[in-house]
């Protein structure tokens, strides 16, 4: 494993053991993109249309089948099981709806079918369902994929050198304040990254994902900024009409709270994957980007792994060949794995506990002190 340290592993009885801690190779690797590329078989980058329409199909009946299940038999429960039913359905279909996350995700990468207006059109209308600016995000998230690891460029959790901390987060680290700083960060990061950039990289002025004159995006982009922002508008109005008609309470037990476990688990997803005691950053004197795109964790979210279209376990794999759909990304994973050797990042601790450990170990990055790569940064706590 490229990663160590206090990283559960699974064994092959499924028993966690600890390993000693070792970071993640920041040198240039002994092989070029090509060659990882080589080792895939051939096979995992063709997109099915058919396939990737069965997942949304599945995905899509299994939500109808919760709502239906919920707003038919619900309210026949005697007192108080309603009460332990609700919660169990907010889990299930927030986890479910995930999956109808990843799968517009994939389309905004080209990775659903040959054809870039199916992938527009399905993603668009997925992501809108779900309150994301298709298009507006889409570029900035390829942004991400191009400058992975870079402290400059990336887009989003850019860790801070530590005098850019705030004064602040010192008084944060205890169990206390990590338990609120998690706890705002998992219901209001998504919403206030896509309004404010909150936790994205700094831009010479203000920067929101639904503005089309914004910094974020080109001249040849602002159109469909607007197309996005269209989207968005229509499913405003849409759960508008369905407030009228069934009411605000009802809304909010079917939808919005489906919903905030969706974005919960988005920023928990994309912040373990790029956030970790072993994996580096670079300044502009040290980046490139099958450096960046290797510094990179897969985890293991158990059975989720499958709900989520294994974007948890396959994210190293994906940021190689993020065109290559999710249904090839396990069997690619493991075709690239002895070409990567030790810079292939994998840490099994359960997700619910690396979302605290890295939350108390990782505040700000710094180079090590006499360090000869003084471009290559990580995390510290210490304050």
């Amino acid at each position: 494993m490229g990663a160590g340290g206090r990283m559960a592993v699974p064994t092959s009885n499924s028993v966690e053991q600890e390993k000693p801690l070792k970071r993640v190779p920041c040198s240039k690797p002994p092989f070029t993109l090509g060659e990882v590329k080589k080792a895939v078989p051939p096979h995992c980058f063709e997109r099915s249309l058919i396939h990737s329409f069965s997942c949304v199909v599945y995905d899509l009946s299994i939500a109808f089948l919760l709502y239906y299940i919920s707003t038919s038999y619900f309210h026949l429960l005697p007192h108080p099981f309603p009460y332990v039913a609700w919660p169990i359905y907010w889990a299930l279909q927030g986890c479910n709806l995930t999956g109808v996350w990843v799968i517009a995700h994939e389309c905004g990468h080209h990775a659903f079918s040959d054809y870039q207006w199916v992938d527009d059109t399905v993603g668009l209308i997925l992501h809108s369902s779900l309150l994301v600016p298709y298009f507006s995000w889409k570029h900035s998230h390829r942004r991400h994929h191009s400058n992975t690891g870079s402290l400059e460029r990336d887009e989003v959790f850019v860790p801070k050198p530590k005098s850019q901390v705030g004064w602040y987060s010192k008084y944060l680290n205890n169990p206390p304040g990590r338990l609120l700083t998690l706890v705002i960060t998992l219901t209001l990061g998504w919403p206030l990254y896509l309004a404010f950039n909150v936790s994205g990289r700094p831009y010479d002025r203000f920067a929101c994902h639904y503005d089309p004159y914004g910094p974020i995006y080109s001249d040849r982009e602002r159109l469909q900024i607007f197309i996005s922002d269209v989207g968005l508008l229509a499913m405003t109005s849409f759960l508008y009409r369905v407030v009228l008609a069934k009411g605000f309470a009802w809304l909010v037990n079917v939808y919005v709270i489906p919903l905030l476990i969706v974005n919960a688990f988005l920023v928990m997803i994309t912040y373990l994957q790029h956030t970790h005691i072993t994996l580096p950053h670079y300044d502009s004197s040290e980046w490139d980007w099958l450096r960046g795109a290797l510094a990179t964790m897969d985890r293991d979210y158990g059975v989720l792994n499958k709900v989520f279209h294994n974007i948890t376990d396959t994210h190293v794999a994906h940021h190689l060949f993020s065109t290559m759909p999710h249904y090839h990304a396990m069997e690619a994973t493991k075709a690239i794995k002895p070409v990567l050797g030790e810079y292939y990042n994998f840490d099994g601790t359960p997700f619910y506990k690396a979302v605290w450990r890295e939350a108390r170990e990782c505040h700000y990055v710094e180079p090590d002190e006499g360090d000869a790569n003084k471009g290559v940064f990580w995390y510290r706590n210490e304050y």
